[in-house]
């Protein structure tokens, strides 16, 4: 059975037992667990994609008066990508309404589950693939970013996600998201030690206990490790925000040009690594360079925000197109757009403006979990 058919007879089985919401995070059996990875492997984002996860859960008691707008942001972002592959929306059951009417229904299904925030790529794990048609999905234990904020329910998401998609459920003792993952589908990763190597997540491990646990969830053979930078931000400096896949053995970094940004140093250092590494391959890396604009839009999400995470290289590609942010500055919106075209020819590169989610410190790919296609 195809991924999708998969998926919505999970979905439809649900609805007979009266929604998807009774099947209950807390309450519902874990479906197949594997004992351990057997040929599973984490594929890069630029494949062909089933669907895209997004999660319609702002609320008063983590964005304040913010939740609205960023609410607004994730439709905007939904029915972006609607326009080319399905999106499904997670949304807190007294939400469902508020998110069908923002987002529309076309190529979006909906559904109730208890949450906490919006970052369903850090919380939902990671899926993986065997290349016969199978599908995994690796729960990461997430614990609110080194317990920086609540994850009673979105710690769960991951193996109520793997139930939903028919996934088989890989579970891994380490703690972590996967923001905090950068693959290019052939066994090389990019990770900053800054979110793994630290004790609010995995204190009894050392970097090379990491990462092999990796390797062996992941399917990888070669880790490129970035410092990152610890206590800056809520994730501990994720590599989504400093590096990120093309295709492999061609990466994009970030290249802070702010002197007075901490990340002006360490993107400096991050692209020395970068450009003297070798990939699983053995091959060196050609590694572009993308700048976060010196100049956004100046409103309420913006101005004097010590969480505003500003980065183009947060963004993310789906089939036939790639959905990148556009904040207000012309000439740094305008070389996004061009590098983006540039490297990934015969997509179209859809800006959408991000504001309020960047205000809380994330990005597009923060707040969307692509699963891929197989079968």
């Amino acid at each position: 059975m195809s991924t999708r058919r998969r998926f919505l007879s999970q979905l439809a089985g649900a609805a007979a037992l009266g929604g998807v919401a009774a099947m209950g995070v807390t309450g519902m059996a874990k479906c197949a667990v594997a004992a351990g990875p057997a040929g599973w492997r984490m594929p890069d984002e630029h494949g062909p994609q089933e669907r895209v996860f997004l999660a319609f859960a702002a609320q008063p008691r983590v964005w304040g008066s913010q939740a609205d707008a960023v609410n607004n942001a994730i439709a905007r972002l939904a029915r972006t990508i609607a326009g080319y592959q399905p999106v499904t929306v997670l949304c807190c059951p007294a939400q469902r309404t508020q998110a069908q009417n923002r987002c529309g229904r076309d190529n979006i299904e909906f559904l109730d589950v208890p949450l906490d925030d919006i970052w369903v790529r850090d919380y939902g794990g990671c899926f993986v693939t065997d290349g016969k048609g199978g599908l995994g999905l690796v729960d990461f234990n997430f614990n609110g970013w080194g317990g920086k904020q609540t994850a009673r329910n979105d710690g769960r998401v991951a193996p109520w996600l793997a139930r939903i998609t028919g996934a088989t459920l890989l579970e891994s003792d380490l703690v972590g998201e996967g923001g905090g993952i950068e693959v290019d589908g052939q066994g090389t990763a990019v990770l900053t030690e800054s979110c793994w190597v630290n004790h609010n997540r995995n204190p009894a491990w050392s970097r090379a206990g990491i990462e092999a646990e990796l390797k062996h969830q992941l399917g990888l053979r070669r880790v490129i490790w970035l410092p990152g930078i610890r206590g800056r931000d809520i994730t501990d400096a994720h590599v989504d925000f400093y590096a990120r896949f093309v295709r492999p053995g061609v990466l994009i970094a970030n290249l802070d040009n702010d002197p007075g940004s901490y990340d002006y140093e360490v993107t400096r250092t991050h692209l020395q690594i970068l450009r003297e590494a070798t990939d699983a391959e053995g091959r060196h890396l050609q590694v572009h360079t993308l700048p976060p604009p010196l100049h956004p839009r100046d409103n309420v999400h913006t101005r004097d925000n010590a969480d505003l995470a500003l980065g183009y290289i947060n963004y993310l590609p789906i089939n036939g197109a790639v959905i990148a942010p556009q904040f207000g500055d012309g000439r740094a919106d305008a070389q996004c757009r061009e590098l983006l075209q540039n490297l990934y020819p015969g997509r179209s590169i859809e800006q959408v403006d991000i504001d309020a989610i960047a205000g809380g410190g994330g990005g597009i790919h923060c707040v969307t979990k692509n699963m891929p296609q197989v079968g």
